[in-house]
């Protein structure tokens, strides 16, 4: 009961709490060592998806299945060739870290076995442009693009010898890049992956059942298989990150981290049942991956509720596990009110979405955008402070959806940049140990569930110019003058003398 008590305590302190857009930040206001950044991952942005000895990855299967709108990754925004040009991109607007992802499939094209050296050689030239110029690489190593050699051998993170793959595949790149690394995260967003990827089936692998799958899946098992699949990816993670730290840690002096997609539940009535249930919700989404990383075992609820479905860790597992991360990644978007549904746990056929007894209430009020939320950002990372012992945190991803075109003044990705770093400071001042904060996304990509109708980055592809030219948007604007230490806020008087002055970041805002 005192974890539900003080669950309510901090829900209800900020929503009593007042985050002003009108408030004028600067990096100043930050420490000196934390870190801003925008971030991609290899799929969405690399391209040349068919060069130089890459094979398809999972991620490739899906977007050529006609699920994102006929779009594709094969060629996306092309940064293979045009890696320096982005890094030049990066370091005009004031970025001082890039998070990228590295493609399994273009390193080791089998997913074992020999390094691919044209791979080798992109990735070392990436990170090494990075650093020449200032800018923190900051590596994922697995964003949704599992080989896809190793889903047809052996089902791929269903199979518990995907562990061992993934560990060598690790410490090749340890071995490789770890030189000039200092940040790691070994999945991003896993409850995401493996709900959207083996429950509804929507995202890759898509794998699901009937009548559990939003899509028509031709093999899978929703009511066991997101189990399995983030059961062996918690055992992959804390394989190689023990790899990382018995071998490399100590000479590289690098962290090692894993990435979790985080909401903000809140209670939708004051009823004990949908208190009750918001606890269950975070248990459910978040501390399915939090609480083993931190304490060695899934939440006491899931394991009642989805009973032997869900895997068991031996005491052995239980150890390696429990404390194998340096930092959390968090991705956010988005808050949720939670209600009870307890009778989902009396019907005969149960999945994921059954055991866990809740019904998510969206709020957005326009669904082409994210509605503006700082509060809930800050009691994302209260919550994470009270119930997880405060441990180092980076915002991975954060972002603003709005559809994709040649429009550069996209004045709700400013509000939402403004907004949230604010919150952010708030969180800080009130004891938060966020260290890094990375919108979503460095640039228009190849987004998973709509191809490029949406855009999240700070930067317009023109995907109709051979060259696909890249023009900054108002909110790169609005983030350099934010990293180069202006003050800024959202007034309209800012906003013209924004667009005036500034003007050093290339190519012209203007596309012709």
């Amino acid at each position: 009961m005192w974890k539900l008590c003080e669950l309510l305590l901090v829900w209800a302190s900020f929503l009593a709490a007042e985050v002003s857009g009108a408030d004028r930040h600067s990096r100043h206001d930050f420490p000196s060592d934390f870190v801003f950044g925008a971030g991609t991952s290899a799929y969405q942005v690399e391209g040349a998806a068919n060069e130089d000895g890459r094979t398809p990855s999972i991620f490739d299967t899906y977007a050529h299945s006609g699920l994102t709108h006929g779009a594709n990754g094969d060629v996306a925004c092309d940064q293979y060739h045009k890696y320096k040009e982005d890094v030049q991109l990066m370091v005009e607007t004031g970025l001082e870290a890039y998070r990228f992802s590295i493609s399994w499939s273009r390193l080791i094209p089998n997913g074992r076995g020999p390094v691919n050296p044209k791979g080798l050689q992109y990735y070392n030239h990436l990170i090494d442009e990075l650093i020449s110029h200032g800018v923190q690489p900051h590596v994922t190593l697995h964003h949704a693009d599992l080989p896809q050699a190793l889903e047809d051998e052996y089902g791929g993170w269903i199979n518990r010898k995907i562990v061992k793959d993934f560990t060598v595949y690790a410490e090749v790149c340890f071995r490789e890049f770890g030189d000039r690394i200092r940040h790691w995260t070994t999945f991003n967003e896993a409850n995401v992956f493996v709900l959207a990827g083996y429950d509804s089936g929507i995202l890759p692998p898509q794998r699901c059942s009937f009548p559990f799958g939003l899509v028509n899946c031709s093999q899978g098992n929703s009511s066991i298989e997101p189990y399995l699949a983030a059961h062996n990816i918690l055992l992959a993670h804390a394989s190689a990150a023990r790899t990382y730290k018995n071998i490399y840690q100590e000479r590289q002096k690098g962290y090692i981290g894993f990435n979790i997609f985080a909401y903000h539940f809140s209670p939708f009535t004051n009823s004990t049942e949908d208190i009750i249930a918001t606890q269950r919700a975070y248990d459910f989404y978040f501390g399915w991956l939090a609480d083993p990383l931190v304490y060695g075992d899934y939440p006491e609820t899931m394991k009642k509720n989805a009973g032997p479905r869900i895997p068991s860790f031996t005491p052995l597992e239980s150890k390696l596990v429990k404390g194998s991360f340096d930092f959390l990644g968090i991705n956010f978007y988005d808050a949720v009110k939670v209600m009870d549904n307890s009778r989902s746990l009396d019907v005969t056929l149960r999945d994921y979405q059954a055991d866990t007894a809740l019904e998510l209430k969206f709020q957005q009020k326009n669904s082409s955008l994210f509605e503006l939320k700082p509060w809930a950002l800050q009691g994302v990372l209260e919550y994470i402070k009270q119930t997880y012992g405060n441990p180092p945190i980076y915002i991975h991803e954060n972002g603003q959806m709005m559809p994709r075109n040649a429009t550069l003044e996209d004045v709700p990705r400013v509000e939402l940049l403004q907004g949230y770093i604010g919150a952010l400071l708030d969180s800080l001042r009130n004891g938060s140990n966020a260290r890094g904060y990375f919108t979503w996304s460095f640039m228009d990509v190849f987004e998973l569930l709509d191809g490029y109708d949406s855009g999240f980055g700070l930067y317009y592809v023109d995907l109709d110019d051979p060259d696909l030219k890249r023009y900054p948007k108002h909110s790169a604007h609005w983030y350099s003058q934010f990293l180069k230490g202006g003050r800024v806020d959202l007034g309209s008087e800012s906003s013209i003398e924004l667009r005036q002055n500034l003007t050093t970041i290339s190519p012209s805002t203007v596309i012709e």
